[in-house]
């Protein structure tokens, strides 16, 4: 395009040889930029050369810069120009696909397959698939990691992860499908490059046609339309067939110069519409929206490169500097807008050094104790989340960054795999144990000397805790067997107990009934008669046998029962404790139990000791009252402590006896 190359359109010299300009022009090659005014052949003189020498690079420089913009914009426009689709990447958003699980990029990929076109999502899906891939491999690191901290042999190793089969399905999809669409597509580019060359070649054939210059100039804006509706070809080609295009183009303008008023009026009309795209670019460099307005840019040199034609050259380099000009600002502010993007990147790549600075770090810590260990690791696993969330950092230290992230982890976990082989042997010792005591289970759980074997197994149920870990492999299976001996052992005695609370259930029934007949019993007149009565009522309570723990309190109230019933036959207080005291005895006796008896027969002895230490201490207190009469009040409350206590003594020695005569 001269426009956009800053080359100028040739003008005919006169209408007279126009025609014989237009054939020679004909033949010609594609127009390099030129300079407006020719040079003077004369030789200048040293300084003014060395001036010009200056002045021209000067402007070279400046040019050049100006050029990097346009070229730049030609490049991704020759880009787009194989690929129509290309345009609407533009429109999909750019998800931050660094901070997504890898269930999430599976389904964003899914997603893109089914709602965009297949040509558009190129970008995104290739980040998705490097972000999965690196999520997915550091996973697998861990996994094997874990695998041999386990006793797991590497080489054994194996993981499948249902998230990582669905990735590779969505992914294999995608790449049948483009290939499909460029399979296509390579073959509409190789037409559409074959249609836009035969009209270049009608339009060379447009100068030499002896027809009326209207009907000539109406084939040309047919072919110009048939150019623009023609589709895309390869890129490869794209330039050097616009080149030649718009060369022809040029010269059947100089062909027109025999009828300027067509001429003219083409002019007009380009310039007016590239006055509004003018209009548009500069609009465009006040919009905040950079990204936007860089890619409306390059539609706006798509239309003035392919769309339009050139205008009169009055006008021909003022709108191009201008055109230039609105696209160096909109140029500059998209640079300034990546500097500020990447030194976010460099943030975020700060953040991340010290992440990777925090692993090694906890990596260097002695850890003696599988606790500590653990305790590192979860802090290892919380700071691996942190720079997978820490966001992207300037590609050119990507790789590396990723390199030094992964060696840090793996020399933690180096050092965490050294940690436990070294407790193979200590958890080899404690399987053994552990071994020895599901064997003690087994061998007792049949056994019926519960009182002997209870203690035992409780004992081992301890020992249990106390041993540490066993190998993992083993852990569940060995549990297992223990458990299940040893709870078989106390299901046996839990049905026992059951089978003996039935009896004391009816036991208690039984003494209810018994209580209810004891309010309605009538004694004898004769004292002895009553006693004798009341004991065999007794023996017959005790006859029942023992009650439920939670219905003990029918005891209670059948002491209180024989309590009235030994008050009304007038019987002295030490008489009735006596005989309530050989009803406890008898209980005591038919529990078979001699431990019973030998611990009330302690208690008796505390008493008695009790008892005697209250007299002398009474005794002794007595001697403080010097000179004090008989009839002193707190002298008589001693002496009446005094014989309350020694009433007691009795009673505990008489108790004493009743039990050695048991023995």
């Amino acid at each position: 395009m001269s426009d956009i190359n800053n080359t100028q359109e040739l003008e005919g010299a006169d209408e007279t040889n126009s025609k014989e300009n237009a054939t020679a022009l004909n033949e010609t090659q594609p127009i390099e930029n030129a300079s407006h005014d020719e040079v003077n052949p004369g030789q200048p003189d040293a300084a003014t050369s060395q001036e010009v020498i200056k002045e021209v690079a000067e402007e070279s420089e400046v040019k050049e810069q100006e050029d990097e913009v346009i070229n730049e914009i030609e490049e991704s426009n020759a880009e787009d120009a194989e690929d129509e689709g290309n345009k609407d990447r533009h429109k999909i958003e750019v998800k931050d696909y660094d901070t997504m699980s890898l269930e999430a990029l599976a389904i964003e990929l899914e997603r893109l397959l089914k709602s965009e076109k297949i040509q558009a999502i190129r970008s995104h899906v290739n980040s998705i698939n490097t972000e999965f891939k690196l999520k997915f491999q550091a996973l697998i690191d861990e996994k094997k990691e874990e695998f041999v901290s386990t006793g797991g042999n590497e080489i054994d190793f194996y993981y499948s992860s249902p998230v990582q089969k669905r990735f590779k399905e969505a992914y294999k999809s995608y790449r049948t499908k483009l290939n499909e669409h460029y399979q296509s597509l390579e073959k509409n580019l190789k037409q559409n490059l074959t249609d836009k060359l035969e009209i270049i070649e009608e339009l060379k054939g447009l100068i030499n046609v002896e027809e009326n210059i209207n009907t000539t100039y109406k084939h040309f804006k047919e072919l110009q339309e048939r150019w623009r509706t023609t589709g895309p070809i390869p890129r490869d080609k794209y330039n050097n067939a616009w080149n030649s295009y718009h060369h022809h183009v040029e010269l059947f303008y100089d062909f027109l110069h025999l009828n300027r008023d067509l001429r003219d009026l083409d002019f007009k009309h380009n310039l007016e519409k590239k006055l509004l795209i003018i209009e548009r670019a500069e609009e465009l460099a006040q919009d905040d929206n950079v990204l936007r307005s860089f890619r409306e840019l390059q539609e706006l040199h798509k239309m003035w490169k392919e769309e339009l034609g050139p205008v009169g050259k009055a006008h021909r380099e003022e709108i191009w500097e201008r055109f230039k000009a609105a696209t160096k600002i909109i140029n500059d502010k998209r640079h300034l807008y990546y500097q500020e993007i990447d030194k976010v990147y460099e943030k975020n790549l700060e953040t991340k050094l010290e992440i990777i600075a925090g692993i090694e770090a906890i990596g260097a810590q002695e850890s003696g104790s599988h606790g500590s260990w653990q305790k590192k690791i979860k802090q290892i696993e919380t700071l691996r989340d942190s720079f997978f969330n820490a966001g992207k950092v300037p590609i050119k230290v990507n790789e590396a960054t990723w390199a030094k992230f992964k060696d840090a982890v793996r020399n933690f976990n180096r050092q965490k795999n050294a940690f436990y082989k070294g407790l193979k042997k200590d958890q080899y010792k404690n399987l053994q144990q552990k071994l020895e005591l599901i064997k003690i289970a087994e061998d007792n759980k049949e056994s019926e000397d519960f009182e002997t074997v209870t203690p035992l197994m409780k004992k081992i149920q301890s020992d249990w805790k106390k041993i540490g870990h066993v190998p993992r492999r083993d852990s569940d299976k060995i549990w297992k067997q223990f458990k299940g001996a040893c709870n078989y052992y106390f299901d046996r005695i839990h049905a026992k107990r059951n089978a003996a609370s039935k009896e004391q259930v009816e036991a208690y029934t039984k003494k209810n009934e018994f209580l209810g007949g004891l309010k309605d019993l009538k004694l004898p007149e004769d004292k002895a008669e009553g006693v004798d009565l009341v004991k065999a009522k007794i023996k017959e309570w005790q006859a029942f046998g023992r009650v439920p723990n939670d219905k003990r309190y029918i005891d209670g109230k059948f002491q209180k029962s024989i309590d009235g019933l030994l008050t009304k036959l007038k019987i002295d207080k030490t008489e009735a404790e006596m005989i309530k005291y050989e009803n406890k005895l008898d209980g005591l006796h038919d529990s078979n139990d001699t431990r019973n008896l030998d611990n009330e027969r302690n208690f008796i002895r505390k008493k008695i000791d009790e008892a005697k230490g209250q007299i002398n201490q009474l005794e002794n207190n007595l001697q403080f009252f010097t000179n004090v009469d008989e009839d002193n009040p707190l002298v008589k409350e001693v002496h009446k402590n005094i014989a309350e206590h020694k009433g007691a003594l009795e009673v505990w020695k008489a108790k004493l006896q009743k039990i050695k005569n048991l023995y």
